[in-house]
């Protein structure tokens, strides 16, 4: 479709009619006691159902009063810290086992995770000629909007795509999650083979044997190598990013969608179209250009007053991108720490040091504890502030190699998972309930005026 802009007066004149109409004043909210963001002045969710997929931990009750905590993240009851530990102590891909726990609620002995392994290993097939037919005929400068498409089209090709017994909605569910690597790298390669000068690409089939992470690196570079730390830690990335509580916003969109009784790829497309927002799953990326605006403007990295000043030139609306925010510090819950943050930073570390990328590290970690700094200072309210987990996610993807485009495809591939444990929990215990939250009218009611008199 031809990108035509609509600069004439009446076209401006209905823009400014439609702004005007658009806007309620700010202290309605307050009047009425509605919570802008369903959020609490302090910060807390308006709560809008119950789960049983994963808890996140940000207050303790102490003398019968509420207090911030570090963060705790728990996945159907179990601290994702000891998940992540166990798996690289042992030295083992725990993406997998992680899905498997979301989906049937608790963790898999030796012989499920193999049968689970090979049973998404099996799956990782899209219908033949999909990629010719459907990727490469509509690439996308946002692999999101890719991804989102080739998800409503494999409704067509499911003879059962209507079906909502929870055996189908989980056959559906797996196939998806076994085949999002190949739709958000696919996507990518379609979009680069067009925007190139080049008359070459290359498409490598997953290989059922490896697990997710490894099938990533192994479909996204061209050798198809990578190194063991390489393909650890990604599977790292995956287990933290796969769920976070059914109150952030895709998952709630899966929810609220779901609640409709529409089919499992509407929801899932829905469920993509808010993690594509910079708010959500794109702030890994807002974290990457800031970074490269403050290389490119401190010349001492570890003189602590410089990156200070320049962080207060951030803050002052006067650098980067004058929106006067620190990307990566800061979360809508947690105030003292986020645990994928805590646990996301040492293994960046290790990967820092692999790609001989320690000084740029360190920058990072300066930046955490400096930025974080100077908000408490700013900021009137005594809430905490501390690095999330986007902080150091496009980092870690860039010292990869991976594409700009594809960090947050990485965030879905991790998060349909919790998509996919939430989706079935609606269905199967709402009693198919519809969301339908209220909200209050304060505009006037007028009388109507015929067509013939206006």
């Amino acid at each position: 479709m031809a990108d035509e802009r609509i600069n004439n007066a009446e076209f401006k004149r209905l823009s400014e009619l439609c702004e005007s109409s658009s806007s309620i004043d700010a202290e309605l909210y307050n009047k009425y006691e509605v919570y802008r963001g369903l959020r609490h002045p302090d910060g807390r969710g308006v709560r809008t159902g119950l789960t049983d997929v994963a808890d996140v931990m940000v207050n303790k009750e102490v003398d019968g009063e509420l207090k911030p905590c570090a963060g705790e993240l728990y996945y159907r009851g179990y601290d994702v810290k000891d998940i992540v530990k166990d798996c690289m102590s042992s030295h083992r891909f725990g993406f997998e086992d992680t899905v498997y726990l979301l989906l049937f609620g608790d963790l898999p002995n030796h012989d499920d995770s193999a049968k689970f392994n090979e049973l998404l290993g099996g799956r990782r097939t899209l219908p033949t000629a999909f990629f010719r037919d459907v990727i490469m005929k509509s690439p996308s400068v946002d692999i999101m909007n890719s991804m989102a498409r080739s998800v409503l089209t494999l409704y067509s090709y499911d003879d059962r795509a209507e079906d909502l017994s929870p055996e189908n909605v989980l056959r559906q569910c797996l196939d998806l999650i076994a085949v999002f690597p190949q739709l958000a790298v696919y996507g990518y390669q379609a979009y680069a083979y067009y925007k190139s000068t080049s008359n070459s690409f290359f498409i490598h089939d997953p290989d059922p044997k490896l697990s997710t992470a490894e099938n990533i690196l192994h479909m996204l570079r061209i050798d198809s190598k990578y190194t063991k730390l390489e393909a650890r830690v990604l599977d790292l990335a995956l287990i933290l990013h796969a769920e976070h509580g059914g109150g952030n916003n895709s998952t709630f969109t899966t929810r609220l969608v779901s609640s409709t009784g529409t089919d499992t790829y509407s929801a899932i497309a829905a469920a993509l179209g808010s993690l594509k927002g910079p708010k959500h799953g794109g702030a890994n990326i807002k974290v990457i250009q800031m970074f490269a605006d403050i290389k490119a403007n401190v010349r001492d990295w570890a003189d602590d007053d410089e990156v200070r000043a320049y962080l207060a030139k951030i803050l002052d609306r006067q650098a980067f991108d004058r929106s006067g925010l620190i990307y990566g510090l800061g979360h809508a819950i947690y105030q003292i720490s986020d645990p994928r943050a805590e646990v996301f930073r040492g293994a960046v570390e290790k990967i820092a040091r692999e790609k001989h990328r320690d000084d740029e590290f360190a920058l990072y970690r300066k930046v955490e504890k400096v930025g974080a700094d100077l908000l408490a200072e700013r900021r009137k309210s005594d809430k905490g502030v501390c690095a999330n987990v986007d902080f150091y996610s496009g980092f870690f993807y860039q010292m990869l190699g991976l594409p700009q485009e594809l960090f947050t495809p990485m965030f879905a591939i991790a998060r349909i998972a919790g998509w996919s444990a939430h989706r079935l929990e609606e269905l199967i215990t709402t009693g198919g309930k519809i969301m339908r939250p209220a909200y209050l009218y304060v505009g006037d009611h007028k009388k109507y005026i015929r067509y013939e008199d206006r």
